[in-house]
């Protein structure tokens, strides 16, 4: 894997949309923090384009992509807001321009299908983390997601246990392997496709928002008919916001991950604070990582070099 240079203070972040439009007002806020950091903050060209449920055309989006990429001044790329339209990009990315110039990326959600893409044509660690506009400047934006920004500054092992949420144990077990996944929804989307999510020997990170329990039943069938569940070291479910049942009678969401889960060889706990949440865990996608049930902790080594 390529681990990408650690932040400093006074180093320059460029901050895109590649997805949906943002909302002005909130990005100049998020601007703010970043500046709390110690961080320069360099906008992309096109970051306040509309285009229907798009920040821009996607020419306009992926040509922020590579400018942030190729500029020598900006250091890490922060991704404003997920939304739709990422996936859009993908075809015509320059992967020999990111390998070239290889950077701190951060975001997640839509980010998912770009952490993915990147990923398995560089090789370049990634990291799931809370966005300008959809997180950080919001009011409930909480200290513990913006502490863990510091892990770009010095590198540093993470662990996640039961100290922040309460954990559940769906299958036993301890393994060791590197971080891979995101959002179910955008994992899913890449099947199929030449950036195919590959999750033999990973860890595998399942998050969502707004997926009733039928509908994540139906895209864990695609990953275990796929053999994306099978060929994993191990699971580790995120948060599933607003996951609650509107078509009843219903399954619960803890019986559709026992369905799929449970008599898997591998070890696998939810109720990780990782994705649409609070507070919002950041990780190295591509890091090395240890999951172990008897301990109920997920380890997860750093991402910078």
């Amino acid at each position: 894997m390529i681990y990408p240079k650690r932040l400093k203070r006074g180093d320059t972040i460029g901050l895109i949309a590649p997805a949906g439009p943002v909302d002005v007002d909130r990005l100049n806020q998020a601007v703010a923090f970043y500046e709390t950091l110690g961080l320069c903050v360099k906008l992309g060209q096109n970051i306040d384009r509309v285009y229907g449920y798009l920040a821009g055309r996607d020419t306009e989006r992926l040509g922020d992509l590579h400018a942030m990429v190729a500029d020598p001044t900006v250091k890490a790329i922060m991704f404003a807001r997920g939304g739709y339209g990422t996936g859009r990009l993908v075809s015509d990315i320059d992967e020999g321009l990111i390998r070239t110039h290889p950077k701190i990326f951060w975001g997640y959600s839509d980010i998912t299908y770009l952490h993915i893409a990147i990923q398995k044509r560089t090789e370049l660690i990634t990291f799931h983390g809370p966005m300008a506009v959809s997180d950080v400047a919001k009011a409930t934006f909480d200290p513990l997601s913006a502490r863990l920004f510091s892990q770009l500054f010095a590198p540093s092992t993470l662990i996640y246990g039961e100290q922040i949420a309460p954990l559940h144990v769906y299958a036993h077990g301890e393994a060791k392997g590197r971080l891979a996944g995101g959002n179910l929804s955008l994992i899913i989307s890449t099947l199929g496709t030449p950036d195919e999510i590959d999750t033999d020997g990973k860890l595998l990170l399942l998050e969502d928002i707004g997926e009733e329990p039928y509908k994540i039943d139906g895209m864990l069938n695609q990953l275990q008919r796929s053999g994306k569940l099978a060929g994993a070291a191990g699971i580790v479910l995120g948060h599933f916001t607003r996951a609650q049942p509107h078509v009843k009678p219903s399954l619960l969401l803890k019986e559709v991950f026992n369905d799929y889960f449970a008599h898997l060889n591998i070890p696998v706990i939810g109720g990780f604070e990782i994705g649409h949440s609070l507070p919002n865990l950041a990780v190295p996608l591509g890091a090395r990582a240890y999951l172990s049930t008897d301990s109920k902790r997920l380890v997860v080594e750093p991402g910078v070099t």
